[in-house]
């Protein structure tokens, strides 16, 4: 695999992962416009909770910094694994979307550092 790309793929999962966690904590981009119900009810009970929506953006600045210096990137592929699924099926499942291409974007970026990391998870599937 080419190294330039697995370098592009890791800084562009990073400071997406970065930019959205810190985004859950801080709220300075704009709500999407017209979102279902059933979407807008999953960030309603995810935020009632009180702590899960924190959780799982701190997971992405920790993740995304992780990334982007480039530190334990094969732990973080791991540690990122579910919350890039549950983007993806976010989308799928309740905001099939124009915002689904940026769900797409993430999973294959993802998908290109599990390749180009492969050999660390060898262990994985003994």
């Amino acid at each position: 695999m080419n190294s330039k790309l697995a370098l592009v793929s890791r800084i562009l999962l990073g400071l997406t992962m970065l930019v959205f966690g810190l985004n859950k904590l801080f709220n300075f981009l704009p709500e999407p416009e017209g979102s279902p119900a059933e979407a807008v009810a999953f960030f309603e009970a995810l935020i009632a909770t009180g702590y899960m929506i924190k959780l799982v953006a701190l997971c992405q600045v920790i993740g995304g910094l992780l990334l982007i210096l480039g530190k334990w990137v094969p732990f973080v592929i791991v540690f990122l694994a579910p919350i890039t699924v549950n983007i993806l099926c976010f989308h799928l499942f309740l905001d099939l979307s124009k915002s689904m291409m940026p769900a797409l974007i993430v999973t294959i970026l993802h998908l290109i550092l599990i390749y180009k990391y492969k050999s660390s998870f060898s262990g994985l599937f003994q």
